[in-house]
């Protein structure tokens, strides 16, 4: 993908390198935004979403299509990429892009709201992923993941949602923290928790779930069921 990092021996994250790992892993499918639209800020967004919604024609690959509440060009093209069945939702990155979510939020989340999608968002530092519940409780037509659960914070934002709309996933390092799954199944139950890998190894991911110390049923609601009664599309 344009904007990816170099691949070395020791680390890849390539569209094809990834399906593979999918692949061996019985991982159906994956949900992307690119590495450019991600990491090189406000520049670039509009053009990288159009270049991975002609990716997304293949096999397996679905994608976020990401907003910077900057670029009025983006919520059009976001309107319009939305009704593509490969898109689940929008992917906001207010960290790396360089603007505190609370500034846009209630933009933001009105719009998801009024296309009854997703909204999944790479959260600020710990301490401040808790200010955005409020945002979440006053649009309840809205559905808002807080990526790469590795804080007493995601899993507090999760259980506070006054309408039960806020979840989190695995991706990420953090997961390999070794109760976090486990503590999160315990509090906010595995129905809120989305399975995901990020750019690293996916055996790691899939295996931190499936050997887990929590029920079988709550692995597969990780790892399989919560994404098909979520996400219509991959049905």
């Amino acid at each position: 993908m344009p904007g990816e990092p170099e691949n070395t021996p020791l680390y890849r994250a390539d569209l094809p390198y990834l399906l593979e790992q999918y692949q061996r892993l019985h991982i159906a499918c994956g949900v992307f935004s690119t590495f450019a639209s991600v990491l090189n800020g406000p520049e670039g967004v509009y053009e990288e979403n159009e270049y991975l919604r002609a990716v997304a024609r293949k096999p397996s690959v679905y994608q976020w299509t990401v907003i910077d509440p900057r670029d009025p060009r983006t919520y059009g093209q976001a309107e319009e990429i939305l009704e593509d069945p490969t898109c689940l939702g929008i992917k906001l990155h207010p960290a790396y892009h360089g603007y505190d979510i609370c500034d846009y939020a209630e933009d933001l989340f009105a719009f998801a709201e009024a296309h009854h999608t997703f909204v999944l968002t790479h959260p600020d530092p710990p301490e401040k992923i808790l200010r955005i519940v409020p945002f979440a409780d006053r649009h309840p037509g809205m559905k808002l993941i807080i990526a790469h659960m590795g804080s007493m914070e995601h899993i507090e934002a999760v259980r506070r949602a006054a309408n039960g709309n806020i979840y989190t996933d695995t991706s990420g390092i953090a997961s390999s923290r070794n109760c976090i799954i486990e503590y999160a199944v315990s509090v906010i139950g595995s129905e809120k928790i989305f399975f995901g890998t990020d750019t690293y190894s996916a055996a790691f991911q899939r295996g931190r779930i499936e050997l887990a110390g929590i029920g079988r049923a709550d692995k597969i609601n990780i790892l399989r069921e919560n994404a098909l009664r979520e996400f219509p599309k991959l049905k």
